[in-house]
């Protein structure tokens, strides 16, 4: 996995690190990785030697990179201009190596550009750009000019992922020492564009309590659970789906194929859906009502189930078990009137949620924010719950305080029912044993993959989101 870091422990980390090193090494080595990446980008777009970049240089550090990297390129035939948005605080050390090395201040953005460098503002900036940043990055966009950032793209809100105002719209990131939350999270993510992360011998100083987990292919095949040859269907886990209803047949039947897709042996469902379940998925035991289900893992319930008392009574059904569950849509909506807290606070067993924004107001009292981890782990210190709100960047949140964000999502996940087959897979990772963190997390990888790997073919509905989650769930054996 990979981890992302808060501005406070970054600095921390930083200040620790450079009593050890001797001074200005750390930018030394910072703007030689910017450097770095910037001649491979003009290598890719015809050559280094030649080329013209554009250093927009803010005030202190992050400017002072931007100088450096400047300086690096000019010395390998680059011309390289500099823009100074705060003259009066230019990194002076900065702007002497780059100007030693033949580079020039200008006072506008010149024309016929290949190259951009956004060093305006870096860990330190709050709130959007302002109006002479803001209007140098307008023409550089408008130019359609390959825009570089520095450490993190100007104008975001590096802690939440934020954006109150307007920011640069990276190309590229490159990043020193460690990912932080702007990079992978919240509408400031895709503003990031390709990030690299440069390693500048952060590692051992920071904090092992990061603020965000980014999950890999072999987190999630880590965690797979694998056949043996004692295995058989009932020691794989059965799951039950208590979702749609006789109005919202197709839930069912989507939930239980994200269910089939997952690692447990056998899927049992129980609504008013069951024959639709069965002509789709005939290897379903299915049945009318959560009580006469039998014996089961875990339980996935309220995608299509409705809010009627019926509905109700199949609710408290499940959440009177002593298994884990899974939450999903109408499910949801039963719980905003406070009428099942006493059963939710009564459970020992865990609970996950799968709220979109809309559902998490509702539940919350408000939408989530910028700051959507932090919304998510409110939530779900408040419920007891593992909480997973969904949208490009899912953040998976825990009672315990652990934040995930996943970088799978696609806007092609963005249609009716998608959301269903993911409470099945997830719902069927439980029933398999898996930690109810874990299984949000990969259940949310999974599906991403699955969206990508559908929208490759064309079109996505979520019945192919289903389909391709076969294509791409880790091998069980």
């Amino acid at each position: 996995m990979r981890r992302a870091w808060r501005v406070s422990d970054v600095r921390a980390a930083e200040e620790a690190l450079m009593r050890t090193v001797p001074e200005g090494s750390l930018m030394q080595l910072a703007a030689a990785g910017l450097a770095r990446r910037c001649a491979l980008l003009l290598a890719e777009r015809g050559g280094v030697y030649g080329s013209r970049v554009l250093l927009l240089a803010g005030a202190g550090n992050n400017g002072g990179d931007a100088l450096y990297a400047g300086a690096f390129l000019a010395r390998r035939g680059v011309a390289v201009s500099a823009l100074l948005l705060a003259p009066e605080r230019v990194h002076e050390g900065g702007l002497a190596a780059l100007r030693a090395a033949g580079g020039r201040v200008v006072d506008a953005v010149p024309r016929d550009l290949d190259l951009a460098v956004d060093g305006i503002v870096g860990l330190g900036g709050s709130g959007g750009l302002r109006p002479a940043a803001e209007a140098a990055v307008r023409l550089l966009n408008a130019r359609r000019t390959t825009i570089v950032a520095v450490d993190i793209p100007s104008g975001v809100d590096v802690d939440t992922g934020g954006l109150s105002g307007p920011a640069v719209r990276a190309d590229v990131t490159v990043t020193f020492g460690c990912l932080k939350p702007a990079l992978v999270v919240g509408p400031a993510a895709p503003h990031a564009g390709e990030v690299e992360l440069v390693d500048i011998g952060l590692g051992p100083w920071l904090r092992s309590d990061a603020a965000l987990a980014v999950p890999e292919w072999p987190d999630i095949e880590q965690w797979w659970p694998r056949l043996d040859a004692a295995s058989e269907k009932y020691t794989r886990g059965v799951v039950g789906i208590a979702t749609g209803s006789a109005t919202y047949p197709g839930a069912a039947v989507l939930s239980v194929g994200g269910a089939l897709a997952g690692p447990a042996g056998m899927v049992r469902y129980a609504g008013g859906a069951a024959g639709h379940v069965l002509r789709h998925h005939p290897s379903v035991i299915a049945t009318k009502r959560v009580a006469d289900a039998g014996r089961v893992q875990a339980w996935v319930c309220g995608s299509g189930l409705g809010t009627d008392e019926a509905a109700a009574t199949e609710l408290r059904t499940v959440l009177a078990t002593s298994l884990p569950v899974v939450l999903d849509a109408d499910a949801l909506t039963l719980l905003v009137d406070g009428s099942m807290a006493d059963q939710l606070r009564g459970r020992d067993a865990p609970i996950v949620v799968t709220p979109h924004d809309r559902e998490f107001a509702r539940l919350a009292g408000g939408e989530p924010g910028d700051d959507r981890v932090g919304a998510a782990l409110r939530l779900a210190s408040w419920m007891n719950a593992v909480v997973l709100l969904k949208g490009d960047r899912t953040i998976v949140a825990t009672p315990a305080g652990h934040a995930w964000v996943n970088p799978t999502g696609t806007p092609a996940l963005a249609t009716g029912g998608t959301g269903d087959v993911l409470a099945g897979l997830l719902g069927s990772l439980l029933a398999a044993r898996v930690t109810p963190e874990r299984a949000a997390v990969a259940a949310a990888y999974l599906h991403g993959l699955a969206g990508r790997e559908a929208a490759r073919r064309g079109p996505v509905t979520a019945p192919d989101v289903a389909t391709a989650l076969r294509d791409v769930v880790p091998a069980s054996f």
